[in-house]
């Protein structure tokens, strides 16, 4: 069974940046085809799609938030991590990691944790 855990504070403020971390188990992010994506919900709002983080490495980015994200990854502790600069509070909602294997359907997410933008 694969699980997602994000991590990260919960507050941030105003021009910082939002780090938080997605830590995998029951499964390798570097195993064929699969995609790692993070995925928010700002409160009233649909979800909107950040970026990915493919199973070899490469990156992709919404064209909306692509000069302020920045994805990776730690292949050793099966974590893959998102970066947003710059934030506003604009930025608040709950953040999700979730497996995908192309295309926009993703058959695990994690729990979800909530990000506030605040000073």
């Amino acid at each position: 069974q694969v699980q997602l855990q994000e991590s990260g504070p919960g507050l941030v403020k105003p021009s910082q940046t939002l780090s938080l971390t997605c830590t995998v188990s029951g499964g390798s992010i570097t195993t064929s085809y699969y995609t790692w994506s993070w995925i928010r919900q700002p409160p009233g709002k649909g979800l909107e799609w950040m970026g990915v983080i493919n199973y070899d490495g490469t990156t992709y980015y919404s064209p909306y938030l692509k000069s302020r994200t920045s994805i990776s990854r730690d292949t050793s502790k099966n974590q893959f991590s998102l970066q947003l600069n710059s934030v506003t509070p604009e930025d608040t909602a709950v953040y999700y990691c979730a497996r995908g294997r192309g295309g926009p359907t993703y058959d695990y997410w994690g729990q979800g944790t909530q990000v506030t933008v605040s000073s």
